[in-house]
C-alpha cells in the first residue's frame, strides 16, 4: 500500500488513476447493469480524493474523475463525435472539481463524528449540484444520472416516486460516502453505521408509505420496431414500406394506440398527402390511430421539425407535438458559427432543426390520453412530469439509436422508461427504430418483454391503466431543492466559523497603530 502511494506521487499517475476511479460507475448501467455496484462504485474515487495532499490538487482529482465518468458514460459517440467526445468529457468533468474538494474537505485525516456525519448530507448534496448543472440540454442533458443505474430494483422505483431521480442519486452518494468513511477513516463506525441506518430507514419508509398508483382499467398498445434498414438514397421509403407490412400484421389485434419509432416518416405528411393516406388505411384497418415521427422540412412553416404526428382513421387529427429540446452536436450545432466545422470531423447535424414550443397532450383511441417526448426527451424528468400534470395517461418516448446499435446506448436509453414510469406514476412506451423498445407500467415494472436491437416485428403490450398523483409530481424536485439548502447552510456556517477565527477575543489587546507624526517617547521626557 505505502508502495501505491509513492508510485501515486507522480502527478500524471494520480490523475489517471483518479480518471479510471472515476469510470467505474459506468458498469452499474445497461449493458453491465451492475446496478449493486453503484453503491461502492464511487468509494474509490472517494477514497483517492480524501488522500490529496492539497486542495488544488483534490480539485485536480475531482476534475479527471469527473472525465472518466463522462467519457465512460459516452464513450459510444466516439465513432461519430470523434475528438468532440473527449472535449465534452473534459468541459462536463469539471463540474465534478468542487465536489473532490468538498470530500478533501469533509474526509481527510481523522475526520470526528460531527465531521462524517456533515459529509453524509454535504457531499451527495454537492454531488447533485454537479448533475443539476450537467443536466442543462445545452451540455448534452441528465444523460448517465446516478440514480438512473437502479431503475430495475423495486425499491428504488417506489422511492423515485417520491423524489424521482435525484433522490435515488443523493441516497446513492450518501452510500458511498458512508462505506469510505468505514473503511478508511478510523472511529467513523457510528455515523458511518447511522448513515447507512438512515438510508435503509427512507427506503423501507417510502416502501411501506409512499402511495401506489391506482388502477384505471387497461389499454393495448403495439409497438412497430422495423429493424436496421440499409442506408441509400430510397432508405425512408423503404423504412416506410417495412412499418406499413408490419402495421398490417395487427388487425384484428383490438389495439388502441400504434407507436412508430422516431424520424418513422422522412416526409412531411402535409406535402406527401400519399403517406398520409396509406397511414390513414392502416389506421382503418386496424382500428387505431397510428402515432408516427416526421423528422423533415415542413410544408406549412420553414426549417426541419422532429415531430410526434397522430393519424386517424379520416386522415391527420391535428394533433402534433415538435421535439422542443434537441441533441447538441446531433441535431444542432451550438454556436454555429464558431463550431460549425464539426460537421467535417463527425456525423453532426449538417442543418440545425427546429425546437417546438410546447408540450402536447393527445387524445388517441377509446379517449386515451397520450402524452407524446422525442429521443433523449425522456432523460428529463421534469418533461414526463409535466405531462402528467396535464393528465397523460400513458407516456410516449418515440427514439432512435441505429447510428449507436452495438454500443450500450440502446440499452440505457430504454431503461429511462422504467424511471420515468415510476416517477409520475403513468405507463411509459419507449418505441425505437431499431430496438432497444420496451414498455413498462405504472410502477416502473417491465411490461412484456424488450424488443432487442435485432427484432422487426410488430408486438402488442397489454397495459394497465393508472390514476393518481405521485409526490414528486406534486412536489417536484424537492431533493435538488432540499441539496441547495444543505450547501447553503454549510456555506454560511462556514462563514461564520471563519470569521470568529479572524475576529480577536475579548481578552486579547491591540495596541494602537502608530501614525507616520508619531515618535517613540524619549526616556526622561
Amino acid at each position: 500500500m505505502q508502495r501505491f502511494g509513492r508510485w501515486l506521487v507522480t502527478p500524471w499517475r494520480r490523475s489517471l488513476v483518479a480518471a479510471v476511479a472515476g469510470a467505474l460507475p459506468v458498469l452499474a448501467f445497461p449493458a453491465p447493469s451492475l446496478w449493486w455496484f453503484a453503491y461502492v462504485a464511487l468509494v474509490p474515487w472517494i477514497l483517492l480524493l480524501r488522500t490529496a495532499p492539497t486542495g488544488r490538487r483534490a480539485l485536480r482529482d475531482g476534475w479527471c474523475g469527473g472525465f472518466g465518468f463522462m467519457l465512460a458514460m459516452h464513450h459510444w459517440l466516439l465513432p461519430n463525435l470523434h475528438v468532440f467526445t473527449v472535449v465534452l468529457a473534459a468541459l462536463l468533468g469539471a463540474l465534478w472539481a468542487p465536489w473532490g474538494w468538498l470530500v478533501r474537505r469533509f474526509l481527510a485525516g481523522a475526520p470526528g463524528p460531527a465531521r462524517i456525519g456533515a459529509a453524509l448530507a454535504v457531499l451527495p448534496s454537492g454531488w447533485l449540484l454537479a448533475e443539476l448543472v450537467r443536466s442543462w440540454e445545452g451540455l448534452g442533458g441528465p444523460w448517465g444520472v446516478l440514480g438512473a443505474s437502479q431503475w430495475q430494483v423495486e425499491a428504488a422505483l417506489r422511492l423515485a416516486s417520491v423524489g424521482g431521480i435525484w433522490l435515488l442519486s443523493f441516497l446513492v452518494v450518501a452510500l458511498n460516502v458512508a462505506v469510505a468513511a468505514l473503511v478508511s477513516v478510523p472511529g467513523s463506525r457510528v455515523p458511518a453505521v447511522a448513515g447507512l441506518v438512515a438510508t435503509a430507514t427512507v427506503t423501507s419508509a417510502a416502501w411501506v408509505w409512499s402511495p401506489r398508483p391506482d388502477a384505471d382499467g387497461r389499454t393495448r398498445l403495439a409497438v412497430v420496431q422495423p429493424g436496421v434498414i440499409k442506408a441509400g438514397t430510397d432508405s425512408a421509403d423503404r423504412r416506410f414500406a417495412v412499418e406499413e407490412r408490419l402495421t398490417r400484421d395487427l388487425v384484428g389485434e383490438d389495439v388502441d394506440l400504434i407507436v412508430w419509432g422516431e424520424s418513422s416518416v422522412g416526409f412531411d405528411l402535409g406535402r406527401r398527402t400519399d403517406l398520409a393516406d396509406r397511414i390513414a388505411a392502416l389506421a382503418r384497418e386496424t382500428g387505431a390511430p397510428v402515432l408516427v415521427n416526421v423528422d423533415a422540412r415542413r410544408s406549412d412553416k420553414p426549417g426541419i421539425y422532429k415531430s410526434s404526428v397522430l393519424v386517424g382513421p379520416e386522415g391527420l387529427t391535428g394533433a402534433r407535438y415538435d421535439k422542443m429540446r434537441l441533441v447538441p452536436f446531433g441535431e444542432y450545432i451550438p454556436a454555429r458559427s464558431l463550431l460549425g466545422w464539426a460537421t467535417s470531423v463527425g456525423e453532426a447535424a449538417g442543418e440545425d432543426r427546429r425546437r417546438g414550443s410546447a408540450q402536447v397532450v393527445m387524445r388517441a383511441g377509446s379517449g386515451l390520453r397520450v402524452g407524446p417526448m422525442v429521443c433523449f426527451e425522456s432523460a428529463f424528468p421534469d418533461m414526463s412530469r409535466h405531462l402528467a400534470e396535464d393528465g397523460a395517461q400513458v407516456l410516449v418516448a418515440q427514439s432512435a439509436t441505429s447510428t449507436f446499435q452495438q454500443s450500450w446506448a440502446p440499452g440505457q436509453h430504454a431503461s429511462l422508461a422504467a424511471l420515468r414510469a415510476a416517477e409520475t406514476g403513468r405507463p411509459m412506451v419507449h418505441a425505437t427504430l431499431t430496438g432497444v423498445s420496451a414498455v413498462h407500467d405504472a410502477s416502473g415494472r417491465r411490461v412484456g418483454s424488450w424488443l432487442g436491437t435485432s427484432e422487426r416485428t410488430a408486438r402488442v403490450y397489454d397495459v394497465p391503466l393508472a390514476r393518481g398523483t405521485t409526490p414528486y409530481v406534486r412536489f417536484g424536485d424537492w431533493p435538488l431543492q432540499a441539496a441547495l439548502l444543505i450547501l447553503a447552510a454549510w456555506c454560511a456556517a462556514e462563514g461564520v466559523r471563519t470569521v470568529r477565527i479572524r475576529r480577536p477575543g475579548p481578552g486579547s489587546r491591540v495596541p494602537p497603530a502608530r501614525t507616520a507624526h508619531e515618535s517613540p517617547a524619549r526616556p526622561g521626557r
